[in-house]
């Protein structure tokens, strides 16, 4: 009989302790959750300023892109000038020395 009791103790033990630990954990979450519901407005601002932050660092560099491409086209543009003008007065050139050849042909 003494067993028979001994093993009803320690059943009620286990039983009184689990649900000890059980509303503990549940009060510890309860506890928790208004410091959670406090941390994500924090969280959630942080992460808006990082964003705007992310944001503004992208606008910058699409800026400074932008007047790259403008300055390369200007170069380009000033190239196809200087272009146009070199091959004018090479053609001018290549004109003039025909036009010498052939007289020269003529003259003999």
């Amino acid at each position: 009989m003494s067993r028979g009791m001994l093993l009803i103790v320690l059943m009620l033990i286990l039983i009184i302790t689990s649900q000890f630990e059980w509303r503990q954990q549940l009060g510890g979450d309860v506890d928790t959750s208004p410091r959670e519901s406090q941390k994500q407005p924090q969280i959630s601002k942080r992460e808006e300023v990082v964003k705007e932050k992310i944001i503004l660092s992208q606008e910058k560099n699409i800026q400074r892109l932008n007047e790259l491409v403008q300055s390369l086209k200007e170069q380009l543009h000033l190239c196809q000038c200087t272009n146009k003008t070199i091959n004018g007065t090479v053609s001018s050139m290549s004109e003039n020395i025909i036009e010498l050849e052939q007289q020269q042909i003529l003259e003999d």
